[in-house]
Protein backbone atom coordinates (compact mmCIF):
# COMPACT_ATOMS: atom_id res chain seq x y z
CA UNK A 1 0.00 0.00 0.00
CA UNK A 2 1.84 3.02 -1.33
CA UNK A 3 -0.10 5.54 0.77
CA UNK A 4 1.11 3.97 4.06
CA UNK A 5 4.71 4.59 5.19
CA UNK A 6 6.85 1.52 5.96
CA UNK A 7 5.56 0.41 9.36
CA UNK A 8 8.99 -0.90 10.36
CA UNK A 9 10.12 2.71 10.84
CA UNK A 10 7.25 3.75 13.12
CA UNK A 11 8.42 2.26 16.49
CA UNK A 12 11.79 4.01 16.24
CA UNK A 13 10.18 7.33 15.31
CA UNK A 14 7.54 7.06 18.04
CA UNK A 15 10.16 6.33 20.71
CA UNK A 16 12.43 9.14 19.45
CA UNK A 17 9.49 11.55 19.51
CA UNK A 18 8.47 10.44 23.00
CA UNK A 19 11.93 10.92 24.49
CA UNK A 20 13.14 13.64 22.06
CA UNK A 21 16.37 11.66 22.05
CA UNK A 22 17.70 9.04 19.66
CA UNK A 23 19.93 7.65 22.42
CA UNK A 24 17.10 7.13 24.93
CA UNK A 25 14.85 5.76 22.20
CA UNK A 26 17.54 3.26 21.24
CA UNK A 27 17.91 2.16 24.85
CA UNK A 28 14.16 1.67 25.21
CA UNK A 29 13.95 -0.36 21.99
CA UNK A 30 17.13 -2.38 22.53
CA UNK A 31 18.78 -1.18 19.31
CA UNK A 32 21.56 1.28 18.48
CA UNK A 33 21.05 5.05 18.19
CA UNK A 34 22.41 4.75 14.64
CA UNK A 35 19.56 2.36 13.81
CA UNK A 36 17.03 4.80 15.26
CA UNK A 37 18.52 7.62 13.18
CA UNK A 38 18.35 5.49 10.04
CA UNK A 39 14.70 4.60 10.64
CA UNK A 40 13.80 8.25 11.21
CA UNK A 41 15.74 9.39 8.14
CA UNK A 42 14.03 6.78 5.97
CA UNK A 43 10.63 7.88 7.29
CA UNK A 44 11.46 11.53 6.60
CA UNK A 45 12.50 10.62 3.05
CA UNK A 46 9.23 8.75 2.48
CA UNK A 47 7.14 11.63 3.89
CA UNK A 48 9.19 14.27 2.13
CA UNK A 49 9.51 16.45 5.23
CA UNK A 50 11.74 16.83 8.28
CA UNK A 51 10.34 15.38 11.49
CA UNK A 52 13.13 16.51 13.82
CA UNK A 53 15.48 19.44 14.26
CA UNK A 54 18.88 17.91 15.02
CA UNK A 55 20.75 19.66 17.83
CA UNK A 56 24.09 19.14 19.55
CA UNK A 57 22.21 17.67 22.51
CA UNK A 58 19.20 15.66 21.47
CA UNK A 59 16.55 16.43 18.90
CA UNK A 60 13.39 18.50 18.75
CA UNK A 61 10.22 17.73 16.85
CA UNK A 62 9.24 20.01 14.01
CA UNK A 63 5.63 21.12 13.68
CA UNK A 64 5.05 18.32 11.17
CA UNK A 65 6.84 15.92 13.50
CA UNK A 66 4.56 16.86 16.39
CA UNK A 67 1.46 16.25 14.28
CA UNK A 68 2.70 12.89 13.03
CA UNK A 69 3.95 11.82 16.49
CA UNK A 70 0.56 12.56 18.06
CA UNK A 71 -1.17 10.27 15.56
CA UNK A 72 1.48 7.57 16.04
CA UNK A 73 1.07 7.66 19.83
CA UNK A 74 -2.69 7.16 19.50
CA UNK A 75 -2.36 4.42 16.87
CA UNK A 76 0.19 2.43 18.88
CA UNK A 77 -1.92 2.70 22.04
CA UNK A 78 -5.00 1.48 20.17
CA UNK A 79 -3.04 -1.46 18.73
CA UNK A 80 -1.80 -2.39 22.21
CA UNK A 81 -5.31 -2.21 23.65
CA UNK A 82 -6.73 -4.28 20.78
CA UNK A 83 -4.00 -6.92 21.18
CA UNK A 84 -4.70 -7.16 24.90
CA UNK A 85 -8.41 -7.68 24.24
CA UNK A 86 -8.09 -10.44 21.64
CA UNK A 87 -4.98 -12.33 22.80
CA UNK A 88 -5.84 -15.36 24.96
CA UNK A 89 -2.33 -15.20 26.41
CA UNK A 90 -2.91 -11.75 27.89
CA UNK A 91 -4.56 -12.67 31.18
CA UNK A 92 -3.52 -9.36 32.76
CA UNK A 93 -4.70 -5.95 31.61
CA UNK A 94 -1.92 -3.40 32.11
CA UNK A 95 -1.95 0.27 33.09
CA UNK A 96 1.17 2.38 33.59
CA UNK A 97 1.69 5.33 35.93
CA UNK A 98 4.75 7.61 35.83
CA UNK A 99 5.45 8.92 39.30
CA UNK A 100 8.25 10.32 41.46
CA UNK A 101 9.77 7.76 43.85
CA UNK A 102 8.88 9.87 46.90
CA UNK A 103 5.19 9.90 45.97
CA UNK A 104 5.29 6.14 45.48
CA UNK A 105 7.10 5.31 48.72
CA UNK A 106 5.35 7.82 51.00
CA UNK A 107 1.83 8.01 49.59
CA UNK A 108 0.98 5.42 46.93
CA UNK A 109 2.50 2.18 48.25
CA UNK A 110 0.17 1.82 51.24
CA UNK A 111 -2.88 2.62 49.13
CA UNK A 112 -2.13 0.48 46.07
CA UNK A 113 -3.28 -2.85 47.63
CA UNK A 114 -6.81 -1.41 47.67
CA UNK A 115 -6.71 -0.97 43.88
CA UNK A 116 -5.31 -4.49 43.48
CA UNK A 117 -8.15 -5.95 45.51
CA UNK A 118 -10.78 -3.99 43.61
CA UNK A 119 -9.35 -4.77 40.17
CA UNK A 120 -7.25 -7.97 40.39
CA UNK A 121 -7.34 -8.35 36.59
CA UNK A 122 -5.45 -5.06 36.09
CA UNK A 123 -1.68 -4.93 36.54
CA UNK A 124 -0.31 -1.50 37.44
CA UNK A 125 3.17 -0.65 36.20
CA UNK A 126 4.93 2.19 38.05
CA UNK A 127 7.65 3.87 35.96
CA UNK A 128 10.15 6.65 36.67
CA UNK A 129 9.05 9.97 35.04
CA UNK A 130 12.53 11.14 33.91
CA UNK A 131 11.34 14.74 34.19
CA UNK A 132 8.47 14.13 31.75
CA UNK A 133 5.78 16.77 31.38
CA UNK A 134 3.29 14.44 29.68
CA UNK A 135 2.56 10.70 30.02
CA UNK A 136 3.37 10.21 26.34
CA UNK A 137 6.99 11.24 26.92
CA UNK A 138 7.60 8.09 28.98
CA UNK A 139 5.02 5.86 27.30
CA UNK A 140 2.69 5.91 30.32
CA UNK A 141 -1.07 6.19 30.66
CA UNK A 142 -0.95 8.57 33.61
CA UNK A 143 1.60 10.94 35.11
CA UNK A 144 1.78 12.48 38.57
CA UNK A 145 3.84 15.66 38.15
CA UNK A 146 5.14 18.05 40.81
CA UNK A 147 5.21 21.80 40.34
CA UNK A 148 3.18 24.89 39.52
CA UNK A 149 0.25 24.85 37.11
CA UNK A 150 1.39 22.87 34.05
CA UNK A 151 0.63 23.91 30.49
CA UNK A 152 -1.13 20.62 29.81
CA UNK A 153 -4.63 19.75 30.92
CA UNK A 154 -4.16 18.55 34.49
CA UNK A 155 -5.99 18.23 37.78
CA UNK A 156 -4.77 18.88 41.30
CA UNK A 157 -4.21 15.64 43.17
CA UNK A 158 -2.32 16.71 46.32
CA UNK A 159 -0.96 19.92 47.76
CA UNK A 160 2.85 20.15 47.59
CA UNK A 161 3.05 22.80 50.34
CA UNK A 162 5.99 22.10 52.66
CA UNK A 163 6.27 22.68 56.41
CA UNK A 164 9.08 22.31 58.96
CA UNK A 165 9.01 18.69 60.09
CA UNK A 166 11.15 16.46 62.30
CA UNK A 167 11.04 13.10 64.03
CA UNK A 168 9.70 12.92 67.59
CA UNK A 169 13.09 11.83 69.07
CA UNK A 170 14.83 14.86 67.53
CA UNK A 171 12.15 17.18 68.95
CA UNK A 172 12.59 15.66 72.39
CA UNK A 173 16.37 16.01 72.16
CA UNK A 174 16.76 19.42 70.55
CA UNK A 175 13.39 21.16 71.11
CA UNK A 176 11.14 22.77 71.91
CA UNK A 177 10.95 25.08 68.92
CA UNK A 178 8.62 27.91 69.88
CA UNK A 179 8.91 29.79 66.60
CA UNK A 180 11.05 30.66 63.58
CA UNK A 181 13.76 32.18 65.78
CA UNK A 182 14.17 28.88 67.62
CA UNK A 183 14.48 26.98 64.35
CA UNK A 184 17.44 29.14 63.33
CA UNK A 185 19.63 27.24 65.78
CA UNK A 186 18.40 23.77 64.80
CA UNK A 187 20.03 21.34 62.39
CA UNK A 188 18.27 22.12 59.12
CA UNK A 189 18.30 19.54 56.34
CA UNK A 190 18.01 20.65 52.72
CA UNK A 191 16.33 19.19 49.63
CA UNK A 192 18.58 19.82 46.58
CA UNK A 193 19.48 23.41 47.64
CA UNK A 194 19.23 25.73 50.65
CA UNK A 195 16.80 27.98 48.75
CA UNK A 196 13.63 26.54 50.29
CA UNK A 197 14.75 27.21 53.86
CA UNK A 198 16.07 30.66 52.93
CA UNK A 199 12.70 31.56 51.43
CA UNK A 200 10.82 30.21 54.47
CA UNK A 201 12.88 32.26 56.93
CA UNK A 202 12.64 35.42 54.82
CA UNK A 203 8.86 35.25 55.15
CA UNK A 204 9.49 35.72 58.87
CA UNK A 205 12.02 38.50 58.44
CA UNK A 206 15.01 36.26 59.15
CA UNK A 207 18.09 35.48 57.10
CA UNK A 208 19.46 31.92 57.09
CA UNK A 209 23.12 31.86 57.99
CA UNK A 210 25.46 29.50 56.19
CA UNK A 211 25.80 26.10 57.81
CA UNK A 212 27.21 22.69 57.00
CA UNK A 213 23.94 20.76 57.16
CA UNK A 214 23.57 18.08 54.48
CA UNK A 215 21.94 18.83 51.12
CA UNK A 216 20.10 15.82 49.69
CA UNK A 217 19.67 15.39 45.95
CA UNK A 218 16.46 13.40 46.32
CA UNK A 219 13.51 13.85 48.69
CA UNK A 220 13.51 10.15 49.55
CA UNK A 221 17.02 10.60 50.96
CA UNK A 222 15.95 13.70 52.86
CA UNK A 223 12.89 12.11 54.45
CA UNK A 224 14.95 9.08 55.48
CA UNK A 225 17.34 11.37 57.35
CA UNK A 226 14.44 13.22 58.98
CA UNK A 227 12.81 9.95 60.06
CA UNK A 228 16.14 8.85 61.55
CA UNK A 229 16.13 11.92 63.80
CA UNK A 230 19.00 13.79 62.14
CA UNK A 231 17.31 17.17 61.87
CA UNK A 232 14.46 19.26 60.49
CA UNK A 233 13.37 19.45 56.87
CA UNK A 234 10.69 21.17 54.83
CA UNK A 235 8.32 18.35 53.90
CA UNK A 236 5.18 18.19 51.73
CA UNK A 237 2.83 17.25 54.54
CA UNK A 238 0.24 15.73 52.20
CA UNK A 239 2.69 12.87 51.51
CA UNK A 240 3.50 12.11 55.15
CA UNK A 241 0.04 12.22 56.70
CA UNK A 242 0.32 8.69 58.09
CA UNK A 243 3.62 9.45 59.88
CA UNK A 244 2.12 12.64 61.29
CA UNK A 245 -0.99 10.78 62.45
CA UNK A 246 1.06 8.16 64.30
CA UNK A 247 3.30 10.80 65.87
CA UNK A 248 6.46 9.51 64.21
CA UNK A 249 6.87 12.89 62.53
CA UNK A 250 5.93 16.25 64.02
CA UNK A 251 5.03 19.39 62.08
CA UNK A 252 6.69 22.29 63.91
CA UNK A 253 4.90 25.15 62.14
CA UNK A 254 1.80 25.50 60.00
CA UNK A 255 3.50 28.29 58.04
CA UNK A 256 4.07 26.66 54.67
CA UNK A 257 6.38 27.17 51.71
CA UNK A 258 5.60 26.19 48.11
CA UNK A 259 1.90 26.88 48.59
CA UNK A 260 1.62 27.45 44.84
CA UNK A 261 2.82 23.93 44.00
CA UNK A 262 0.83 20.71 43.68
CA UNK A 263 1.12 17.12 42.60
CA UNK A 264 -0.81 17.13 39.33
CA UNK A 265 -2.55 14.17 37.73
CA UNK A 266 -2.20 14.18 33.94
CA UNK A 267 -3.73 11.62 31.59
CA UNK A 268 -2.58 10.64 28.13
CA UNK A 269 -4.61 11.99 25.22
CA UNK A 270 -6.21 8.60 24.72
CA UNK A 271 -6.93 6.45 27.78
CA UNK A 272 -8.15 2.87 27.94
CA UNK A 273 -11.08 2.06 30.21
CA UNK A 274 -8.63 0.46 32.66
CA UNK A 275 -6.52 3.63 32.78
CA UNK A 276 -9.70 5.60 33.46
CA UNK A 277 -10.38 3.27 36.40
CA UNK A 278 -6.92 3.98 37.83
CA UNK A 279 -7.37 7.72 37.32
CA UNK A 280 -10.69 7.72 39.17
CA UNK A 281 -9.23 5.55 41.95
CA UNK A 282 -6.36 8.03 42.42
CA UNK A 283 -8.88 10.87 42.71
CA UNK A 284 -10.80 8.89 45.33
CA UNK A 285 -7.68 8.56 47.50
CA UNK A 286 -7.69 12.29 48.17
CA UNK A 287 -10.13 13.58 50.81
CA UNK A 288 -12.64 16.09 49.46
Amino acid sequence: MKDIPPLSHIPAFEAAARFESFVRAAKALGITSTAVSQHVRALEDWLGTSLFIRKARGVQLTRQGQQFASSCHIAIREIKDAAARVSPQKTKRKVSLACQPSVVSLWLTNRLPDFMERYPEIQVSIVYPFGATTPEEVGADLLIRHGKTPEQSAEKLLSAATRPTCAKPYLEKAGPFAGPDALMGARLLHDETEDAWRSWFRKHGLELSGDSAPVFGDFNLLISSIQAGHGIGLCPTSLIESDIATGNLVVLSEDAADTDKYYWLIGAHTLSSDAELLRQWLRDQVPA
